[in-house]
């Protein structure tokens, strides 16, 4: 069985791979066959200055070359998903617990992008719901057919809850990708659990609401709040703790 402590000691190289992908899919940058370099002044950075976490804070948060500032988010990036890969090896061992990780880490970068861009990508959340369907047949495979109804159960709730909300207010309230991302924790979770993510997500949601009021951001009817972060969080909060 793979020890409590690989995903953990394996996390921060993730989180370093997902700082990319979210600073480069919003913008359509290469991801994989490109080389990291800086920002501002383009020098490709070399194994040393790439060590997840260590090489921010040795650098002091600048490029050694030109000493300009390094965006925080890449720390940010890696030390969210070493604490996802915690939280999934503090409640699930072996494969379970590298599915759990899996999954956490996709949620961690679509709800980053979301949050930044407004923009859940297919490229991301389309495997995300294969890959559930796929966990499912391969770790419980009699929950198959429950979860892949939940996938389409989810997918069609929220497409219908868009196509009502534009009907009544004449402008579009959720996203298809809101739909996919949904549709993917059916896949990951099965029936039981779509009333919890929906009642979690709504409830972040709020939260996330008032915390941006508190903050002195002015909300009216037509603000635009994000609601792949929320789901994200009650996806990740239903798969850590059950129904």
């Amino acid at each position: 069985m793979t020890p409590w402590w690989m995903p953990v000691l394996c996390a921060p190289f993730v989180g370093s791979l997902l700082g990319v992908l979210i600073r480069r899919m919003p913008d359509e940058r290469p991801i994989a066959m490109a080389r990291s370099a800086c920002e501002a002044c383009g020098h490709r950075l070399g194994p040393l200055e790439l060590v997840p976490v260590l090489s921010f804070l040795a650098l002091r948060g600048r490029c050694r070359h030109c000493n300009a500032a390094i965006a925080p988010a890449h720390l940010w990036v890696e030390l969210a998903a070493t604490a996802v890969a915690a939280m999934a090896a503090s409640v699930d061992a072996g494969a379970w617990a590298w599915a759990g990780c899996a999954l956490g880490w996709t949620l961690l970068a679509l709800a980053w992008i979301d949050a930044g861009h407004f923009w859940l990508p297919d490229a991301l959340t389309l495997p995300l719901l294969v890959a559930g369907l796929g966990v499912t047949w391969w770790l419980d495979p009699a929950a198959v057919a429950d979860h892949a109804a939940a996938a389409a159960l989810a997918y069609l709730l929220l497409r219908g809850l868009a196509w009502a909300y534009r009907r009544w207010r004449g402008r579009d309230g959720l996203g298809q990708g809101d739909a996919k991302l949904l549709a993917a924790g059916g896949a990951w979770l099965g029936l039981a659990a779509l009333p919890w993510v929906l009642f979690g997500g709504a409830a972040t949601g709020l939260l996330l609401a008032v915390a941006m009021r508190r903050s002195g951001t002015r909300l009216h009817a037509a603000t635009m709040l994000p609601f792949g972060p929320p789901l994200a969080v009650a996806i990740w909060g239903v798969w850590l703790w059950g129904v």
